[in-house]
């Protein structure tokens, strides 16, 4: 018999061990979940225990779902089912049941950034009256460049979140971003984030951050100049021997062209899906 339940603080535990049951099948390239990797996400991503939910048959977890948590909406940051139970109504229980809680304790607002290969939860998602809003694209930037074009009366200069936030260049409301480079994660990641700038006497007029790992988490040029800034910078980190990439770029968030003209090309996509939260 299937049961179903929202989880507790205490159930990191679970919250693991059916991840890694149900989630981990579809994705064996990843690593398996710790309980460590689920309190980053806590405090990373503002993942909410009460807003995740696992599925049982009798004592084994057979689904689950992630819910992170912020004023501006929900996001269901991971779902899966085990494959020996899918297509049993596990997912859309799950999907429906925390849609009910939000429409009455909000936000409203519930979306997905969902893996285009992940067809399963792709047409879930379609099913349960999700609206796809855009496709997000993942960048990599290519080549083995070491040189770093020179910029003459500027200064390349390390920055940090919290210096760009002193500057008021952090926090634009009107830029679309995924969840994992938005400003609250940026914030709440800022210990383990680096950067550099290219700035002038006046001003910083360029700047990327990015994690250890290469992974690109903020990208901009301040100063109309057909990239040459962001590719100095981008070089540099290049030259330090990481392999630079920029996840899950909204369709408006940069200029293709200039993407494309600092050398990144597009790689795996990924569904955004939302929709309003609704008692069943």
């Amino acid at each position: 018999m299937s049961s179903y339940r929202f989880c507790r603080t205490d159930d990191i535990g679970l919250l693991v061990d059916a991840l890694n049951r149900c989630w981990a099948p579809h994705f064996p390239g990843e690593p398996l979940m710790t309980p460590a990797a689920f309190k980053r996400s806590i405090r990373d991503l503002q993942v909410w225990c009460s807003s995740c939910m696992v599925a049982f048959s009798g004592s084994d977890p057979i689904g689950v779902l992630i819910g992170a948590k912020r004023p501006s909406g929900t996001l269901i940051h991971k779902i899966a089912v085990h494959p020996d139970h899918r297509r049993q109504g596990h997912g859309r229980h799950l999907l429906t049941s925390l849609s009910s809680k939000l429409a009455i304790l909000g936000p409203p607002r519930m979306v997905a950034e969902l893996p285009e290969s992940f067809a399963p939860a792709c047409e879930l998602f379609s099913a349960c009256g999700y609206v796809e809003e855009a496709i997000l694209t993942d960048y990599v930037l290519e080549g083995d460049r070491t040189d770093v074009p020179s910029l003459e009366g500027f200064f390349t200069i390390p920055v940090t979140v919290d210096d760009l936030a002193a500057n008021g260049l952090l926090g634009e409301t009107d830029r679309q971003v995924c969840w994992e480079r938005s400003v609250e994660t940026l914030t709440a990641r800022k210990g383990d984030i680096a950067g550099l700038a290219v700035a002038s006497d006046e001003s910083i007029e360029a700047y990327v951050l990015h994690a250890a790992d290469g992974e690109v988490l903020s990208l901009r040029g301040l100063i109309e100049d057909e990239g040459a800034r962001l590719g100095h910078l981008l070089a540099r980190l290049r030259a330090q021997g990481l392999a630079l990439r920029l996840p899950k770029v909204y369709p408006a968030e940069q200029s293709t062209a200039l993407l494309e003209t600092l050398g990144f090309r597009p790689g795996a996509a990924h569904r955004l899906y939302a929709a309003r939260a609704r008692a069943e």
